[in-house]
């Protein structure tokens, strides 16, 4: 084997071909390897290129220990896939772009990535060119003062083959995907570098497009989005029209012009940039030559920064990656354009396409509720789908990642999401199914609707949205003191008695009432409350964070807990995010600080980050370990909207806090 990184190629299309030919010139690289679907295929490749291993799978390619770097060129929706199945077989990855079919998808090639140490790099060539660098440099020395608009177009006509992958939904067809990524990655890149930042994320964006009725896919659409620092950029794609692919930013001395943002000297030579100061008569025209071609400044690009597993800005990082998703994902929601596995009811297979197994059996600790049959792990996934642009695959990445990390619980309720909550949750347990290995935590009769008859047709209904048979612990979201316990209680014994539900209990209910259902329970004989859900955490709720809600974090409430034994499902068991974002400077997020600014708080914060930096973890892990020490019988519920954020949930059940340090953390020693 040479010095050189050796590369093998996972599909031998028109991009493979490209990327081929260019290794073939590059510094660093040399083909070693090319895996197709067919033997043909991969025989007629490596005849062209000189390729001396040919395989008829992509498994067998990967199964090659002497691959050390791999390119994916598969079609859209194959990125993922064999991104995570190339990182579980230690290949250092460059991936077409874009990476994955949405964020979703995305979150777990970062993770896969992330956990078995390879290089992953998104394949946006022209992040990687000299040209992209002396752009940025223009914007960060101010050559055309403050950034204002930014204008980015990629579109092309490609023809009316709709079996083909540009008008094919079930391909991952469609311009925005396709190309107009390209416009997104410069503009988050522009007004990122303008701003002081690597790239920056819109905070606002409104599109319109063309959904063709055959193809299903946005044949053509433009958007606009506003950035920090009030910039604003203006982008256009298609692949129904062709258009002039250039890049136009404006600033407040002047504009710069590229003239071929995307394929700059795509075989090396010169391209230019085009500057034009306000009160000069002529532009200045700044070149840039280089001896390789794009493609080979790409592949030495990787093989430069193998040892950092990601190349720096401009190439794409991965957090920059994933904000280019989660804006493209944007971008699709907002006219209305889908492919078909996104939508709730779909049959949405793990993003590795693997079986769904516990991969860490011992990461997560275990409860009882009685009446349930089951552990129950003591971190309870939320499913109110917060945050989630695309319900069923961010929820399912999500929820696979949390049961193969021994998590087995999730919270949801009748009212969340609209019901969506409910539906997805539902499906997800179709998909894998696992329906008797999960514990289903659901919620109904909220607020107006409180009471035993709209409860009992809630459940139904939820049961129908669930796509189960019963629901394993059932609570009543909200109280409603003009209703006496005896008839919740009643109504929730004959749900259980016909078999909807095997336990129940309540939440955002005092401790008084709560007391009162269990004395009624006892004196007839009938089941009373196996558990309850109210607010609980290190921070004190200054002010409820919704109409009718109970905290049980006062001393009073964790004594009655402590002789009870009763099990607590602590919702907003990190108080929302305070332990992540809480600053008595910042006075941005008024929630925050009308539910948990408090002089109080911040001292506990302060306690929490001192203890966290003695243990080597961050301050929300020591937060949720202080729920989950507590000597009462105690779940805590979370929300992370992203894998990573899930990740530091888990680290909670690895931290043993003793009661000293319990009491230190809330202010009571």
């Amino acid at each position: 084997m040479s010095d050189k990184l050796t590369w093998g190629i996972i599909g031998a299309g028109a991009i493979a071909r490209t990327f081929a030919g260019a290794l073939a010139t590059s510094k660093t690289g040399k083909l070693l390897a090319v895996g197709s679907r067919t033997q043909e295929a991969a025989d007629v490749f490596g005849e062209r290129f000189s390729v001396p291993r040919r395989y008829s799978s992509y498994d067998a390619l990967l199964a090659d220990t002497d691959v050390q770097a791999v390119y994916i060129s598969t079609p859209h929706p194959m990125h993922a896939e064999w991104a995570i199945k190339a990182a579980e077989a230690g290949k250092h990855i460059l991936c077409e772009k874009p990476l994955a079919l949405n964020y979703p998808e995305a979150m777990a090639v970062v993770e896969s990535a992330c956990r078995n140490d390879v290089f992953l790099m998104e394949a946006f060539m022209y992040r990687c060119h000299p040209q992209t660098a002396k752009l940025v440099e223009l914007i960060r020395d101010g050559a055309i003062g403050e950034v204002r608009v930014i204008q980015a177009t990629f579109s092309f006509h490609g023809g009316s083959n709709f079996e083909g992958r540009l008008l094919n939904n079930q391909l991952g067809g469609g311009g925005i995907m396709d190309v107009g990524c390209y416009c997104v990655s410069m503009s988050r890149l522009i007004a990122g570098v303008a701003t002081g930042k690597p790239f920056a994320e819109p905070i606002d964006l409104k599109a319109v497009g063309k959904v063709g009725d055959k193809s299903r896919v946005d044949e053509y659409a433009l958007a606009v989005l506003k950035f920090p620092g009030d910039i604003v950029a203006e982008l256009s794609t298609g692949v129904q029209v062709s258009q002039e692919n250039v890049v136009r930013i404006f600033g407040s001395e002047g504009n710069i012009f590229v003239p071929v943002p995307w394929t700059c000297a795509r075989d090396g030579g010169v391209s230019k940039i085009i500057l034009h100061k306000n009160g000069r008569p002529q532009p200045e025209e700044i070149t840039i030559e280089t001896d390789l071609g794009l493609f080979a400044i790409e592949a030495d690009t990787v093989a430069a920064n193998i040892e950092n597993r990601q190349a720096p800005s401009p190439c794409m990082t991965w957090e920059d990656t994933l904000g280019n998703m989660k804006t493209l994902d944007r971008w699709r929601g907002a006219i209305g354009m889908s492919y078909d596995i996104e939508l709730p009811e779909a049959d949405f297979p793990t993003v590795d396409r693997h079986p769904l197994t516990v991969r860490i059996a011992n990461n997560t600790k275990y409860g009882l509720v009685e009446g349930i049959d089951k552990p129950i792990s003591r971190l309870v996934l939320g499913a109110a789908l917060e945050g989630m642009q695309i319900p069923l695959p961010h929820a399912s990445v999500l929820f696979d990642e949390f049961f193969a990390s021994g998590g087995n619980c999730f919270d949801t309720a009748y009212v969340y999401a609209g019901g969506m909550s409910e539906r997805v949750l539902g499906q997800w347990i179709r998909n894998r199914g696992v329906r008797e290995q999960v514990v289903v935590l659901d919620k109904g009769a909220h607020s107006p609707r409180c009471n035993p008859s709209d409860m009992t047709a809630q459940l139904l209904e939820s049961l129908e949205r669930l796509q189960t048979n019963y629901v394993d612990l059932y609570m009543l979201h909200r109280d409603n003191p003009d209703i006496p316990v005896d008839d919740f209680i009643d109504a929730l014994n004959r749900c259980k008695n016909e078999g909807y539900i095997r336990s129940f209990g309540a939440s955002n209910w005092t401790i008084e009432r709560i007391q009162a259902a269990n004395d009624y329970a006892k004196s007839k004989g009938l089941a009373g409350f196996t558990a309850v859900s109210n607010q609980f955490s290190l921070a004190r709720m200054v002010a409820p964070v919704w109409g009718g809600c109970y905290s049980a974090s006062d001393s009073k409430s964790r004594e009655w807990f402590n002789k009870t034994r009763m099990p607590l499902m602590a919702w907003s068991s990190t108080a929302r995010g305070f332990f992540v974002s809480g600053n008595p400077n910042d006075l941005l997020n008024a929630e925050m600080v009308r539910c948990w600014y408090s002089e109080d708080n911040f001292k506990r914060l302060d306690r929490a980050k001192e203890l966290a930096g003695q243990l080597g973890v961050a301050p929300i892990t020591v937060a949720l370990a202080y729920a989950l020490c507590q000597p009462s019988p105690m779940f805590a519920l979370i929300g992370p909207q992203s894998i990573d954020e899930l990740r530091i949930s888990l680290k909670g059940l690895d931290v043993e806090l003793r009661a000293g340090q319990l009491r230190y953390l809330n202010l009571e020693d």
